[in-house]
């Protein structure tokens, strides 16, 4: 997905003190595990004005579908706050196609469109998709939404076809784009059955543990090699192999493919417990301390938290797994770092996953904490009459694309080697990843399920500051808050993000529980209630 930085990680030497080892965890009773909760929070007057933004949203799908393939837009672009199309992204990704899914099952549910209105849109891209070139059933990086073919980079004339496997995007597949396609195929097979042989017939090939490390593990944080197996790799390239690098980062979007992967059975839950919630401290074994990296160069250390030991339900082996946290400075606010601030890091995977539902000690929990986080900093520190930071379109004509977070930019860093007297005290593990200047409207919208009151009153003065951030489909991608420059650009991914979020919101959390349906929502389920966050 776009602003997803390969996520690396630097490794040096540094001390862990203080760790200690809690009573290992059991498995929670399958009576124990909750249902999706039901959806409340906003008044009758409210819950009108959001559908009104989701018949205005649902507009922008009518020029964003190519006609001939039916495969959906990146983007387009209403240069000056036109009322017709100025450009066209006319190339798409795994990510953007799964998030159509969702959008079109979102405008059935509330109404905008037919039952059979929705199953032939979907029935039309997805009879594409069955053409369109793949591996074991994985979508490649990119392709031309005129011609189908894949492409190596938006705009790019380059042939692939022509070309032998190498490590470029002709022959890249990606773990977080495909998690996200695959969630809108299950979406759909809940959503519309009728459709179910088909999207069997897309998900079969597919076996998420291409994306797995499944290398020698140790109860050290990294394995003899000095890698972190266990973790899902952030990509495989056809030919090649395994990309060369984790997404560890386990709050982050990356972990809809674990969810999946878990719930086919394809990953074990080792993924789960060997990927890291923070960046953690050398684990506190001896042997630990000369092998595992030194993260003190990440947004906040020392941090506050402990090792703790879980028993995994599946293989009943036991993880030492770091449940630390960051603290807001100068409060007692906690949580969960995302790797660089955004609000899709933190709450993407909640409109398809139920967190808030299944996981109230651990990322459910996450979810509220991230919100606060997001209003706090950005109406305190930089003082912006709104919130919502996330990658999104520059807040201008140009068709670029950033990243934006709330990184704490604006509070001390020192880098590696950060102790008690001078500490890191920013807000994302990565520090200078992103941007702070631009506001995106998607955000608030992903905010609707854990604080209903506070995203629509954010959504309400977005639009009562920045008039010009409201188009014929909807909010526009991106608006900077201190000159009111707006990007007049519609973005599918965004987009269907805010449909899915008001489906949610409006239709009592239907995509969640469309999800929560399927099969292969048994692992999130499960692994969600056994977790308990450093947050409480």
């Amino acid at each position: 997905m776009k602003a997803h930085a390969i996520r690396r990680f630097a490794i040096a030497a540094a001390l862990a003190a203080g760790l200690i080892v809690s009573p290992i965890h059991s498995p929670a009773r399958a009576a124990d595990r909750p249902a999706v909760k039901p959806y409340q929070g906003l008044s009758p007057s409210q819950r009108a004005d959001l559908r009104t933004i989701a018949s205005d949203t649902w507009r922008f799908y009518s020029v964003d579908v190519d006609p001939n393939t039916h495969l959906p837009l990146d983007n387009v672009t209403f240069a000056g706050g036109s009322s017709t199309p100025t450009d066209y992204g006319r190339y798409t990704s795994a990510s953007n196609i799964g998030v159509y899914l969702w959008a079109v099952v979102a405008a059935k549910d509330l109404g905008l469109i037919t039952g059979p209105e929705a199953h032939d849109r979907i029935e039309a891209t997805l009879t594409e998709v069955q053409q369109l070139k793949r591996f074991d059933g994985f979508l490649y990086q990119w392709y031309d939404t005129s011609t189908g073919d894949v492409i190596r980079n938006p705009g790019d004339v380059f042939d692939c076809s022509t070309e032998p496997p190498t490590y470029d995007n002709c022959y890249f597949i990606s773990q977080v784009d495909n998690g996200w396609y695959t969630s809108g195929l299950i979406i759909v097979r809940e959503a519309l059955p009728e459709l179910r042989p088909l999207v069997d017939s897309l998900m079969a090939p597919m076996n998420f543990g291409i994306f797995y490390d499944n290398g020698p593990e140790t109860h050290c944080n990294v394995n003899a090699a000095g890698q972190p197996t266990g973790q899902m790799y952030g990509g495989y390239y056809v030919g090649l192999g395994p990309a060369g690098y984790h997404n560890g980062a386990f709050y982050s979007d990356p972990r809809i493919s674990a969810y999946i992967g878990m719930g086919l059975h394809q990953m074990p839950g080792n993924v789960w417990w060997r990927s890291w919630r923070e960046l953690p401290p050398k684990a506190p074994f001896a042997d630990c301390q000369v092998t595992d990296p030194d993260f003190s160069w990440q947004g906040q250390w020392p941090m506050g938290g402990s090792w703790q030991t879980y028993t995994d339900p599946q293989s009943g082996q036991q993880f030492p797994v770091w449940e630390g946290h960051y603290t807001y400075p100068g409060t007692s606010l906690t949580f969960i770092p995302t790797w660089a601030g955004g609000m899709f890091e933190a709450l993407m995977a909640n409109e398809v996953v139920p967190e808030t539902s299944w996981g109230p000690h651990s990322f459910g929990l996450a979810d509220q904490r991230s919100v606060e986080v997001q209003i706090k900093y950005a109406t305190e520190a930089l003082g912006y009459p709104v919130w919502g930071l996330s990658p999104s379109s520059t807040a201008d004509d140009s068709g670029n694309y950033a990243g934006y977070g709330v990184e704490g930019l604006l509070f001390p860093y020192y880098g590696f080697g950060a102790d008690g007297s001078h500490p890191n005290l920013g807000l994302s593990q990565c520090h200078g990843c992103a941007t702070e200047d631009v506001v995106t409207p998607h955000a608030s919208f992903l905010a609707l399920d854990v604080a209903p009151q506070q995203a629509y009153a954010n959504i309400k003065a977005l639009r009562s500051h920045y008039p010009d951030v409201y188009g014929v489909g909807g909010f526009f991608d991106a608006v900077n808050p201190v000159t009111g420059a707006v990007g007049h650009r519609y973005l599918v991914l965004d987009q269907s993000m805010i449909m899915a979020a008001l489906d949610n919101a409006l239709g009592n959390r239907a995509i969640q529980r469309d999800f929560a349906s399927d099969p292969v929502s048994w692992a999130a389920r499960t692994y969600l209630g056994l977790e308990k966050m450093s947050l409480d």
